[in-house]
């Protein structure tokens, strides 16, 4: 009797260790990165202020983030090749019409949420009033910053870049050049510009010395703009160069298939490499964030001079990223929101540890492809376009840090200009100099942006998670709308073609994890009835 119970009981014992063990391992194969990726968020925060006690020095903290810059340069390293590759093929092999519908849908969605988030912005801003709390500095730097007009001719010229392969790693910049004026004092003949001072003799302090001063007056300066580059890869040259090589190869038919079987090959290859190295990231993450609060100033003294304008921030942020886009997506989709965005963690973790759309994009495409199924044609058209031209944060903190300094500087605007700072904010949201277009449009002083430099580091980090986030609902959004345009045509194709057949056996064969390497055929258009074979990296 006593036997069989003890045999009973270890098969049931053996049972659930044997199921628990192997939803350990279901768990660990679906979220173990994701996981690891999470916990290294919270250890390189805690990590990063338990060494502020230390007080290292300026080259030890360089070698401590060390394992962090090799995160930041693994992911700007995939950044062009993914671009390239991803637009030039996904548009090559689409119908002209379906990739004129997808992509005026597309630019009418990123303009509207972005105009959406400076609306909140605003208005949170407004009702909370957190220029009232923060006092400005007794000492001002008298730095020359660009016009706006300048600002945004630079913008215009990136568009196109004069030379490709300088575009990868600069872009055009206009630079101020200062130039001394002669003297506006005219000039007499047989007088000099002098002046008398009475200064006390060191003795008797009640005896007044004269002192005679020829002065110089101090030349009138004035700034010449020049060209000039600055050290970031030109993006949007880049996105627009490989978006119209990809509409005019799909134009060419046959001719142009060789070059987008090469693309194809390259952006299966890239994804390949980005499996590989999203190992590496949890480590980079913990150092890349306990780097930055070490270089942070004093946290007690930030709180209590711009606490409740990052407070402003972040509220908007979070309205906007989980309210509104997920209200957005549910209206068109009728999908569950947090269902996707769940899928989308892990680029939202790299997002938070980079403050970068464009070195997020390689794990975004990942994400979307492999955890969410979006259409690869979708995605490799509507991700590039995003992480350069959709920044729904950054449009929401610019126009926020407008009102702000308005505050601090006791500036009351009126309806007029806070409309004109939606709509400016919205436009300048693309460029690096936005900020300076969003001030001057309504007559602000430039010099004040740095009343907000001292939280502007982590802001960034934030406003970059809800970009990145709103690419990600976008390449959804446009999915869906879309799908029906990128629907099989089973009927109109040939029965007999074993192509065809293979593919579609070998996809399901296929596990989820490797369906971003799937081998896939993509018909041009009807009429030259050209296929792209990719084979299987």
């Amino acid at each position: 009797m006593w036997e069989y119970i003890k045999k009973a009981m270890l098969s049931h014992l053996s049972f659930s260790f044997s199921a628990t063990w192997n939803w350990i391992r279901a768990f660990w194969r679906k979220n173990g990165l994701l996981t690891l990726s999470m916990l290294s968020v919270v250890t390189g925060c805690l990590l990063g202020f338990l060494l502020r006690v230390l007080e290292l020095t300026e080259l030890e903290k360089q070698y401590f983030s060390f394992p962090g810059e090799l995160l930041m340069r693994m992911l700007k390293m995939l950044i062009l090749p993914l671009i390239t590759s991803s637009l030039m093929s996904g548009l090559a092999t689409m119908d002209s019409k379906a990739c004129g519908k997808m992509g005026l849908i597309t630019i009418t969605y990123y303009l509207w949420t972005t105009f959406m988030a400076v609306t909140v912005g605003i208005v949170l801003v407004i009702s909370i009033h957190p220029g009232a709390a923060a006092q400005k500095e007794e000492y001002t730097v008298n730095k020359v910053v660009l016009s706006s007009a300048d600002a945004l001719l630079d913008l215009i010229r990136n568009m196109f870049p004069s030379n490709l392969i300088e575009a990868s790693f600069q872009q055009y910049r206009t630079v101020l050049v200062p130039v001394v004026k002669s003297s506006g004092f005219p000039k007499m003949p047989g007088n000099s510009l002098s002046f008398i001072y009475f200064v006390p003799d060191d003795e008797n302090p009640e005896i007044q010395r004269a002192v005679l001063l020829e002065i110089t007056p101090s030349p009138q300066m004035t700034y010449r703009t020049l060209p000039g580059t600055s050290n970031e890869m030109n993006v949007l040259g880049i996105v627009i160069f490989s978006a119209t090589i990809g509409l005019l190869l799909g134009k060419m038919g046959e001719r142009g298939t060789p070059l987008v079987n090469v693309c194809q090959c390259l952006n299966e290859a890239v994804m390949k490499i980005v499996s590989i190295a999203v190992w590496y990231f949890p480590f980079g993450i913990v150092f890349l964030i306990a780097g930055k609060i070490l270089e942070m100033e004093d946290p007690a003294m930030i709180g209590k001079k711009l606490g409740l304008y990052a407070i402003t921030v972040v509220t908007g942020l979070v309205i906007h990223g989980l309210i509104l886009l997920p209200l957005l997506f549910i209206l068109i989709t009728r999908k569950n929101p947090f269902t996707f965005i769940q899928g989308i963690l892990q680029a939202l973790l790299i997002a938070l540890a980079t403050s970068s759309s464009s070195a997020t994009l390689p794990i975004t495409l990942k994400c979307l492809l492999e955890n969410n199924g979006i259409d690869r044609r979708v995605a490799r058209f509507v991700l590039p376009v995003g992480a350069t031209i959709n920044m729904d944060g950054t449009a929401l903190y610019e126009a926020v840090a407008a009102i702000f300094i308005a505050q601090v500087n006791e500036y009351d605007l009126d309806l007029g200009q806070i409309i004109t700072i939606s709509i400016t904010a919205t436009a300048a949201s693309i460029g690096a100099a936005g900020m300076v277009i969003v001030l001057t449009s309504v007559g602000l002083p430039t010099d004040d942006i740095t009343l907000i430099i001292a939280v502007d580091w982590a802001l960034d980090r934030l406003r970059t998670m809800t970009n990145v986030l709103g690419d990600a609902l976008a390449a959804g959004i446009i999915a869906h709308v879309c799908q029906k345009d990128f629907a099989p045509k089973p009927e109109k194709q040939d029965p007999m073609s074993n192509t065809e057949k293979l593919s579609s056996a070998e996809n399901l064969l296929l596990p989820p994890k490797d369906h971003v390497m799937e081998m896939i055929v993509e018909t041009l258009s009807e009429q030259t009835g050209v296929n792209y074979n990719i084979c299987q990296v």
